[in-house]
């Protein structure tokens, strides 16, 4: 079912409702600005893409996850009831904050509506379509002077490769919640949430095979191997398994131990002196 060539995200996929209003271009734009602005006060905040995957994982998360848990984590921002950390990331207002909110809350719906269709392609236009960019390719497509210029202010660093970010901060949420991500006791089970997991784990690596194809431009440069867009489609595909499985199975069950009860000619536990029998284990 893995095509050789996933689509390019859709914006607005003709299959929503009225009650799922699908993120314009300009509402991951106006993301991007928030992050870079959050980002001039706290150079750690993530990109985007980062953000995308995260979300996808904390969506799939075995226990729900509130945002006032989650944010932090992810932005850096203070916990509820904590005060700013002047090292860590803030909103530059309240009203920014309930940009963003909006605007998370919206795309947060779009993914979690399109991972609970039952879709049978990743063609399909209700299927999740991860935000991700081709980094790679956009550098491939620049003019040499822009190239040059760029390069330089990467300083050398490996670009990113297809959708690596994305799995990376996929990867990341999973990392920042172990327990909710514990294997499950039933064999089948726990092997199908660690082929899951390893698909998601593969396309955090380097595509470090020959460029063949230009994933988001049909015109483009080659920037990404074939193998790195089937191992995306794997990874998608892998993110519906973890959500079905998780919401199979439910929250965990914290085990519920009873202290041993004493034994009936034991002395009693209050410290009466008197055995149990005779005391609190009357009757």
């Amino acid at each position: 079912m893995t095509p050789s060539k996933p689509p390019a995200p859709s914006a607005t996929p003709p299959s929503s409702t009225p009650e799922t209003a699908w993120m314009e271009v300009e509402g991951f734009e106006e993301l991007d600005d928030i992050l870079d602005d959050l980002r001039s006060r706290y150079d750690e905040t993530p990109q985007w893409e980062f953000c995308e995957g995260f979300m996808a994982a904390v969506i799939c998360s075995r226990r729900p996850i509130a945002a006032s848990e989650y944010l932090p984590v992810l932005l850096g921002t203070p916990a509820e009831g904590e005060a700013p950390d002047p090292d860590g990331g803030s909103f530059a207002s309240e009203a920014q904050q309930a940009r963003f909110m909006a605007l998370w809350t919206q795309r947060w719906n779009e993914v979690a509506t399109a991972l609970d269709n039952k879709v049978e392609s990743l063609e399909d236009d209700a299927c999740y379509h991860p935000e991700v960019m081709d980094v790679r390719g956009a550098v491939a497509d620049m003019p040499p002077d822009e190239q040059v210029a760029f390069q330089g202010e990467s300083k050398g660093e490996l670009l990113p490769a297809f959708a690596q970010v994305w799995a990376l901060g996929f990867m990341f949420a999973v990392e920042s919640w172990p327990e909710e991500w514990a294997a499950p006791r039933d064999k089948d089970a726990a092997q199908w949430l660690d082929d899951a997991l390893q698909a998601v784990v593969a396309m955090t690596e380097d595509d470090d095979a020959a460029p063949q194809v230009s994933p988001l431009n049909d015109e483009g440069k080659p920037s990404t191997s074939i193998a790195r867009l089937n191992a995306f489609g794997d990874a998608i595909w892998a993110v519906y398994d973890l959500r079905e499985l998780w919401k199979t199975m439910g929250p965990r069950v914290e085990t519920v131990r009873k202290e041993a009860e004493p034994g009936r000619n034991d002395l009693c536990p209050c410290g009466s002196g008197k055995k149990y029998k005779k005391c609190h284990g009357a009757g």
